[in-house]
Parts: structure tokens; C-alpha cells; sequence
């Protein structure tokens, strides 16, 4: 089971492995109160395509299609990550404001699909 979840909001038992999923650190937040297991940088979208969306949600469309062609070209990483959920629960955990709009979303329908 992949969840997502705010790095603002509290860690449960029921989260599972957290792995963080944003290319920057979460603005405000300590590693003693995130408590995640792993940062995986490498695959949260690029430096260029976050400062484009801009968070927008006019732009969700074309964000989403061009993150999955970015993640396209991340397979290793995304296979390393799917392994982690086998049998419990991994939870993404992301600092976007949008719980709508966010680049973890895009990543856990893209794992979700990995065989």
C-alpha cells in the first residue's frame, strides 16, 4: 500500500516506511520531527519543472505529463522504491501546500503501476 503524506503532518505507526520525495528540504521542519526512513531527491521533478508549475493548478495537466517523462528516465530508482513497499505500508511524504497539486501524487499512480 503507497500512501502520500505532508512532512507537516505527524508520523503514525501506520505510515510504514517514509520516504521523503521532495528535491528540498521541507522549510520549517526538523529530521527529528519528519522521522523518515529515506530521501529520494533524485526523483522528485526537476529544479526546472517545479519553478514552472509554480504550483499552479492551470498548469496539473502539462505538470503531470512532463514529471512522468522526467520519471521515465529514473527506472532503477523507481524500481528501488517499489521494492520498499512489498508487504507493508511505504508512505511518500512530500511539503507541497496543495494536497491536490502535487508532484507525489503523480509518483504514487506512477509506482502503483510498476509490475
Amino acid at each position: 500500500m503507497i500512501r502520500i503524506k505532508r512532512a507537516y503532518e505527524k508520523a503514525e505507526r501506520a505510515d510504514g516506511t517514509r520516504i521523503l520525495v521532495d528535491r528540498l528540504w521541507p522549510r520549517g521542519v526538523s529530521k527529528a520531527t519528519i522521522k523518515i526512513d529515506g530521501w529520494e531527491k533524485e526523483i522528485a521533478p526537476s529544479t526546472a519543472l517545479r519553478k514552472w508549475f509554480g504550483h499552479d493548478p492551470k498548469r496539473w495537466s502539462e505538470f503531470k505529463k512532463r514529471y512522468k517523462a522526467e520519471l521515465r528516465t529514473h527506472k532503477a530508482e523507481l524500481a528501488a522504491l517499489k521494492a520498499r513497499e512489498r508487504g507493508k505500508a511505504l508512505t511518500l511524504v512530500y511539503g507541497a501546500k496543495d494536497p491536490k497539486h502535487n508532484h507525489a501524487l503523480v509518483l504514487k499512480e506512477t509506482l502503483e503501476h510498476l509490475a
